[in-house]
């Protein structure tokens, strides 16, 4: 049987290697997550929602819908709320990713501690994206109204809403100091 790889018969090796394309290089997109930096050097246009969880294991954040419109994947990317399921690790280069994993220091965070006062989550699986979301929210509103928090997007297919509001207000309260 012929040798499939060698050129054929009568063309110079190196003739042929020449003409052969070159393989890509695919240069490592670094990125800091949780404060500490990493490197992808796999496919570019891959989300970072699989890059998270398949690769550092860092499974707060889940999968939904795979579109950007539930918010069950949400994480901070530079303190801002973004859907990591539709967010290519192209457009991370330098950035700084916050998942829920990176929300905790000492203590919980104001937002996690009130999810847990108002016993928000009943099946959960939304709750780290809805956490994120709300961290983001207080940052831009430190005192949020109803319509605020209504502007949310984050679905939660259990319907804690009520909840989710009393949390997020709670939570204002703690960060902030003061009743509304």
């Amino acid at each position: 049987m012929p040798d499939k790889t060698a050129p054929p018969h009568g063309t110079d090796p190196a003739t042929a290697a020449a003409k052969r394309p070159a393989p890509k290089v695919q240069r490592s997109i670094p990125v800091n997550i949780n404060g500490k930096p990493y490197f992808h050097a796999g496919d570019p246009a891959m989300p970072l929602l699989w890059f998270l969880r398949d690769t550092l294991r860092l499974t707060g954040s889940k999968f939904g819908c795979g579109i950007g419109a539930c918010g069950a994947c949400t994480v901070l990317i530079d303190g801002k709320a973004a859907r990591s399921c539709v967010m290519p690790m192209t457009a991370l280069e330098g950035r700084e990713v916050t998942t829920i994993e990176g929300l905790e220091g000492d203590a919980l965070h104001p937002v996690q501690q009130a999810w847990i006062d108002e016993d928000v989550a009943q099946c959960g699986y939304c709750q780290a994206g809805q956490i994120m979301a709300a961290v983001d929210l207080l940052r831009r509103r430190p005192r949020p109204t109803d319509d605020d928090i209504a502007s949310i997007t984050n679905l939660c297919r259990c319907g804690t809403y009520p909840r989710i509001r009393k949390a997020i207000l709670r939570a204002a309260e703690a960060l902030h100091g003061e009743k509304k």
